[in-house]
């Protein structure tokens, strides 16, 4: 079977087409959108991958090799994290920064993401319990003062599930988000944390039963798999940080979205200058 190269940037110009055609000894270009083209029938052995990602690299352009003639209705399943890949804050983060924890809860969200700390579940329960006594009102002021899609995410849904494509939103964050999330993108199911609230409408430092970590992440997205029949070759999946390596190694476009260096170095594909709508431009139909 045939390879293209993907290839998309938000400056994409002639010259970036004609020099990754060059490289990938492309049989021609198709412009696919203003940002996007499709480098056709291009070599796709080792070293021609690594020259490539080297050069694109260096020139902030994002690029897929994938099978010629790939349809976006023979996937069945997309599966999301959700802080700093669906959305564009880590809602921890912004709960800390209105408790005034902020800079010490950051530090523990980055180093996590970055794999330095390697059990999710306390890395998580410390920042939790900084949260302390905190009003439950700032989860819904984060939510609407501070919460947003990130780029292309409403495109990319709307296109999946037009094709059929169930959705699955499984996070480290919380269900107050997640939750409002689902509902209002229409995802037909979502996984995370219960942040615990006492009498008094005041977060307790704790999280209710279970930390939804990784491996959970993996499972969740396992079961949904089943449950829709799809195998990992059918399976979009898309996280940014170290705790979702497991759920992405469960896909076959698994997707390492404006990602940590671990993240990049560990999964098939990478969008780190384009919006999630990217994902559309790797399939022909």
């Amino acid at each position: 079977m045939s390879t293209h190269l993907i290839i998309q940037s938000p400056g994409l110009t002639a010259h970036h087409a004609e020099q990754l055609a060059a490289l990938a000894r492309a049989e021609g270009i198709a412009r696919i959108t203003t940002t996007a083209a499709r480098l056709l029938n291009v070599a796709a052995d080792d070293d021609t991958r690594a020259e490539v990602r080297e050069w694109a690299e260096r020139h902030a352009v994002d690029t897929a090799f994938v099978p010629a003639g790939l349809k976006l209705a023979s996937c069945k399943v997309l599966a999301m994290d959700m802080d700093s890949t669906l959305i564009n804050i880590e809602c921890i983060d912004e709960i800390a920064a209105c408790a005034g924890v902020g800079e010490q809860v950051a530090q523990i969200t980055e180093a996590a993401m970055r794999g330095e700390i390697k059990d999710f579940s306390e890395s998580l329960r410390r920042r939790v319990a900084l949260l302390q006594g905190t009003p439950a009102t700032v989860l819904e002021r984060v939510y609407e003062e501070k919460l947003r899609l990130n780029p292309g995410a409403e495109q990319l849904l709307t296109s999946v599930q037009a094709a059929g494509i169930k959705t699955l939103l499984v996070s480290g964050g919380f269900t107050f988000f997640t939750e409002r999330l689902r509902a209002r993108l229409k995802l037909d199911s979502a996984h995370a944390n219960t942040l615990e609230i006492d009498a008094e409408g005041k977060l307790t430092g704790r999280v209710q039963g279970d930390i939804l970590d990784g491996a959970a992440k993996a499972r969740h997205l396992e079961a949904f798999a089943r449950e829709h029949g799809a195998s990992a070759d059918q399976t979009i999946a898309l996280g940014d940080g170290a705790n979702d390596l497991l759920m992405l190694a469960r896909a076959r476009y698994a997707v390492a979205y404006h990602a940590k260096p671990i993240v990049r170095q560990q999964t098939p594909y990478a969008l780190s200058v384009s919006g999630l709508d990217g994902v559309l431009n790797w399939f022909e139909g």
